[in-house]
C-alpha cells in the first residue's frame, strides 16, 4: 500500500530543505521530491555566499550541501522526480485498496509526479523561481565570475569597481541604486528610451552622479576568460556597437517562478508567484508555499529558510486541527 506523509514538500532549495530540517525535528513523516537528484536550488550556482549568518565566504555548492545533508541525517525522505500536478484524494491506494479518511486527521493530497504518485496530508510548495536570462554568449559560462543575477547578494563584491546593471523595471533600478553606493562607476543598459519603474525610484537613480543610463541598447556577448571583462552592446536605435569594459554585469530582466504546475490549485498573483503570508497558508487548506514561489518582499537564502520553518509550524498547526 501507497505510504501515506504527514508532508509532502516540493523542491529542494533552501525553503524546501529547511522546511525538512524543521519537520523531522518535528517527527513529521516527510518527503522531499525534487525533479533533479543534486539538492540545494539556485544557491548552486552561487559563487560564493557572504551573507548567510555563520559561514561568511562558503561557496553555494558546499552551502546547498549541508543544507542537504543536515535533512538526510535528520532522516528526510528524498524523491527524485517532475510534479506533473496536485489534486485531492480521498481514499486512493496504489493496490486499489483502501486507505479509510476516518483514520485520518486531514484530507489526503495526490502529488503526481512523471515517475509516481505520493499521498500526503499536507504539502509545502517550496520549487523557487528562475531569474530570466538574456541568452547572451559567454551568460552561462560567466555566472559566478561577474555575471550575477542578485545584487544584494554579489555587489559587496565589486566594491569601487565598475559594473552594469541590465533591465529597466524596478528591481534593475534598485540594483543599480544599490551598487551605486558601492562601485566606482555603474552603467544602467535599457533596451527602451524610457525606464519602467516607480518614478520615485528613477528620480533617486538619476541623482546618482557615477551611474549611466544606456538607452536603447541591448547586449550581445559577455565576453571574458575566467571573469567578467567586458559586454558587447548594441544601440538598437543607431545601430552602434561598442565594447564596455566592466567588472561585473548585474541581470534584472524579471524572475520566472515554477509554479505552472500549481496554477488553477491556489491563487497566485499577476506574476504568478503564490499567495500566501508569512505563515505560508495559501487559499488550499493544508496546502503552503515556501521561498521565493510566494509572495514575498525579499528573496535571499536566509529568507527561504525562515520560510521553511514558518510552513512547518503552520503545517503542525493544521494537522493538530488548529
Amino acid at each position: 500500500m501507497k505510504p501515506v506523509y504527514d508532508l509532502i514538500i516540493i523542491g529542494s532549495g533552501p525553503a524546501g530543505l529547511g522546511a525538512a530540517i524543521y519537520a523531522q525535528r518535528a517527527e513529521l513523516k516527510t518527503l522531499v521530491i525534487e525533479k533533479e537528484m543534486v539538492s540545494g536550488g539556485q544557491v548552486l550556482t552561487t559563487y560564493e555566499v557572504d551573507n548567510y549568518a555563520g559561514l561568511p565566504g562558503i561557496n553555494g555548492f558546499d552551502l546547498g550541501m549541508k543544507f542537504r545533508e543536515h535533512a538526510d541525517k535528520l532522516g528526510a525522505e528524498f524523491a527524485e522526480d517532475q510534479v506533473v500536478r496536485i489534486e485531492p484524494c480521498e481514499e486512493q491506494a496504489e493496490d486499489g485498496a483502501q486507505v479509510r479518511a476516518a483514520e485520518l486527521s486531514v484530507s489526503l493530497k495526490r502529488v503526481v509526479g512523471e515517475n509516481d504518485t505520493y499521498l500526503a496530508k499536507t504539502i509545502i510548495l517550496a520549487a523557487g523561481a528562475n531569474h530570466r536570462k538574456l541568452e547572451v554568449p559567454g551568460e552561462e559560462r560567466l555566472t559566478g565570475m561577474g555575471v550575477s543575477y542578485c545584487a544584494t547578494c554579489d555587489g559587496a563584491f565589486f566594491k569601487n569597481k565598475t559594473t552594469a546593471v541590465v533591465g529597466g523595471g524596478d528591481v534593475a533600478i534598485e540594483d543599480a541604486i544599490f551598487l551605486a553606493r558601492l562601485c566606482q562607476k555603474v552603467y544602467l543598459i535599457h533596451r527602451r528610451d524610457e525606464l519602467r519603474g516607480a518614478k520615485s525610484l528613477q528620480s533617486r537613480l538619476m541623482s546618482m552622479e557615477n551611474v549611466e543610463i544606456l538607452w536603447n541598447t541591448v547586449v550581445e556577448s559577455i565576453d571574458g576568460e575566467n571573469q567578467v571583462e567586458s559586454l558587447q552592446l548594441l544601440n538598437k536605435k543607431s545601430g552602434e556597437k561598442q565594447t564596455l569594459p566592466v567588472d561585473g554585469v548585474f541581470i534584472a530582466v524579471g524572475i520566472t517562478p515554477n509554479s505552472e504546475a500549481y496554477r488553477g490549485l491556489v491563487e497566485m498573483d499577476g506574476g504568478g508567484y503564490l499567495v500566501a503570508g508569512e505563515d505560508g497558508k495559501t487559499s488550499v487548506p493544508g496546502i503552503f508555499a515556501a521561498g521565493d514561489v510566494r509572495t514575498k518582499q525579499l528573496r535571499q537564502i536566509v529568507t527561504a529558510v525562515a520560510d521553511g520553518a514558518n510552513c512547518v509550524t503552520s503545517v503542525e498547526r493544521y494537522l493538530n486541527g488548529q
